[in-house]
């Protein structure tokens, strides 16, 4: 290399399923030409399932249209605007001002780094959950910030100890990065919660940015930060239809909050691209006009897989809240565990058992330690992966088991 990299970028490491991906690839070059079957992946919580046809259908009528390849708009169809503020409306009883309240994103992971980039100067702190997504650490870590954790524990319900934080040095921080329903361990939010976040923020000047896209997976209440007294002063949420709607790869997002923050996100935003492909858009606002009847259907299918993924967890010993939302199944594994057996002892529980499934079997999990210190003792199970595949990792589970 003819150039040092950004001293940014010595901070953070290649996106740990971006790696494990390529693992897996190697992987099942090797099993293939031995012919064995190719490894199980119930890593990644990408959906299987098909987006609303009616996506599906403006997506491609449009796209055959003159005149809709050109550049758009940086803040996107004022009707694909209306759409998410009628979204938050009907599901979470929230009003947003469609014009200045509402900013479309290429997938609400875009809106990580770009808040991160709109409000952090070198030095300044973000308090980031552990266990949490690792993207709110490494987009923190590439603007120069402090990384500040703040745990969350089981026994608490994986909910932030708000008498923790009031103890803890505030002096400094700027952002709080929340994600409910929780993501890893399936944790859900309550109105109360929200409220509480939102007055730790009003009161000590922090900026709240909760994370919102598992809301309606394995869950009947959808809720909302900024429908809490006083959340649109010192709060944005981050949303999309990647999870919800099973359109993880078409990257339709959005970030919500009052105009004075989403102005300074626009700042950063328009900078970075030139507005979303208009049958995108399109395809977004035909998916935003899905009733709770979509999502009834979704969760039927949601709730066989969590039943079998829990029996998983039965077969390997794993204790797991069988009520949990999202697209995950989070489970915790003891120091008795006879899969344990035969494994590297330097490295966490969570982890030495992930290894073993995946080099014994061709079974892949995600250890909980890349999520933060509080995951160590945990693995996670994808939901994005039909019924019989579930059955039939479980079969090479207990097969492992019983050598």
């Amino acid at each position: 290399m003819i150039i040092k990299p950004a001293h940014r970028t010595e901070s953070v490491q290649e996106y740990y399923f971006s790696r494990k991906l390529k693992e897996i690839d190697a992987m099942n070059a090797e099993r293939l030409a031995k012919g064995e079957q190719k490894v199980i992946n119930l890593g990644i919580g990408a959906p299987d399932g098909m987006p609303p046809m009616e996506a599906i259908q403006a997506l491609t009528e449009s796209a055959s249209q003159p005149g809709n390849h050109a550049y758009q708009s940086y803040i996107g169809l004022p009707a694909l605007r209306s759409a998410f503020a009628d979204w938050y409306k009907r599901f979470y009883h929230v009003d947003l001002n469609p014009a200045n309240e509402i900013q479309p994103l290429v997938g609400s992971k875009e809106g990580i780094l770009l808040i991160s980039l709109a409000f952090i100067d070198k030095g300044d702190k973000v308090l980031v959950p552990d266990p949490g997504y690792p993207t709110y650490t490494s987009a923190s870590k590439m603007v120069e910030a402090e990384i500040v954790t703040y745990d969350l524990k089981e026994e608490n319900h994986w909910w932030p100890d708000f008498d923790a934080l009031e103890k803890m040095d505030l002096t400094g921080v700027k952002i709080m990065w929340t994600n409910y329903p929780h993501m890893p361990t399936g944790a859900k939010a309550t109105t109360e919660l929200y409220q509480k976040l939102a007055d730790f923020g009003n009161r000590h000047g922090i900026l709240v940015v909760n994370d919102n896209p598992y809301s309606f997976i394995l869950n009947d209440n959808p809720n909302s930060i900024l429908a809490a007294d006083g959340a649109k002063n010192c709060c944005l949420e981050l949303n999309s239809l990647s999870k919800a709607h099973n359109m993880s790869g078409w990257r339709i997002g959005m970030v919500a909050g009052s105009s004075e923050l989403i102005s300074e996100v626009l700042k950063v935003k328009s900078q970075m691209d030139s507005g979303m492909f208009k049958p995108l858009q399109l395809a977004g606002i035909a998916a935003l006009s899905q009733g709770p009847e979509w999502f009834s259907k979704l969760n039927e299918e949601y709730k066989v897989r969590r039943v079998e993924a829990g029996k998983i967890f039965d077969t390997i010993g794993a204790t797991y809240d069988h009520d949990s939302s999202g697209l995950f199944l989070w489970g915790k594994v003891s120091e008795d565990n006879p899969l344990l057996e035969g494994t590297d002892s330097s490295k966490c529980l969570g982890e030495r058992i992930a290894d073993k499934k995946q080099k014994k079997k061709g079974v892949f999990i995600t250890p909980g330690v890349i999520f933060g210190k509080n995951g160590e003792n945990y693995i996670r199970v994808s939901l994005c992966a039909k019924p019989e595949i579930l059955i039939e990792s479980r079969k090479k589970i207990e097969e492992l088991l019983s050598k």
